[in-house]
Parts: C-alpha cells; structure tokens; sequence
C-alpha cells in the first residue's frame, strides 16, 4: 500500500487513501465555516461520512486546535484533515497535500496556522497526517456550496463508501 503522506490527485490514489483510513485507527477532522460558501467542504465532508466503523469524524469548524485533546487520546495511526484550500486550481479540484505542501500552498482562511497544528499532533502522536484539500469557488459569506465543490464532495464520498465497503 503507498503510504498516506505519499499519495497524490488521482482515482487510483483516493481510492488507495480510502482503503488505507478505513483499515487502521483513523481520524477525520472537517475543518471550515459552513456559512461561507465552499469553506464548509469539510464539515459537509464529515457529516455525510460520520458513523463509519472505526473511524472518528470530527466536525472541527472554523477552530481544529479545540480538538487536538480528543485526537491525541484517541492515538489514531492516521488524522485525514479535509479542507477548502487555496491550491491554485479550478474550483472543485482536490489534492492530497503533505505538511510541506500546506506551507507552499498558503491555504488558510483559519486563524491557526495548518503547519502549527500538524507539528503540534506530530509532537504527541505517532500518526500520518495529510490534509484532502479542495479549490473553492467562492468563500462568500452567505453563499451556498458551489456546484463544482459539491460534485467533488458528492465524488469523494462515493468513493470513499466504496471504500469502505470493499
């Protein structure tokens, strides 16, 4: 199997990283402002998954660091991160992106740096973190998910059913 950290934007990838979450100790932690157009990617990712067997799905808003107790107790092998991100790419494009990938990215619209937060959970678990990022459309305060967001979150969450099933 490739590592998580490893992988890259492709079915075959996604797939891989799927069947990998599901197989171990896994956190999910949906990071963003559902209020703000695509930004609520990862709690709309956490809550069409939640209640998958041996995986924790955290909904984590705009604030993950208020959940870095419960992650560390929960010793996972993996944290999957899922997050709108500003990756320079067509709205509704997703990347698999490792710690030094989210610094060159420059993605946040959260107050806590994402590289603080990773180094702090690699300080104090054993776990592979990576972050599923996608490119929002719109951020706007207000707006609904976008359509090119919402097809990728309709994606990735078939797939990782799929996964999970298979």
């Amino acid at each position: 199997m490739i590592p998580l950290s490893a992988m890259k934007n492709n079915t075959n990838d996604i797939r891989d990283l799927f069947s990998g979450l599901f197989g171990s100790r896994t956190v999910i932690l949906g990071v963003g402002n559902p209020l703000r157009g695509d930004d609520g990617f990862g709690p709309a990712f956490i809550a069409e998954l939640n209640g998958i067997p041996g995986v924790l799905c955290l909904d984590a808003g705009s604030a993950p660091e208020n959940y870095l107790g419960k992650i560390i107790k929960e010793d996972p092998d993996n944290v999957l991160i899922v997050d709108a991100a500003h990756l320079e790419k067509s709205p509704g494009e997703y990347d698999i992106l490792r710690k030094d990938e989210i610094i060159r990215s420059g993605f946040t619209t959260h107050d806590l740096s994402p590289v603080m937060f990773i180094e702090y959970l690699e300080e104090r678990t054993r776990a592979d973190i990576i972050m599923l990022a996608v490119q929002p459309e719109s951020l706007e305060m207000g707006a609904g998910m976008s359509a090119p967001v919402r097809r990728t979150l309709d994606d990735l969450v078939k797939t990782a059913r799929e996964s999970q099933n298979a």
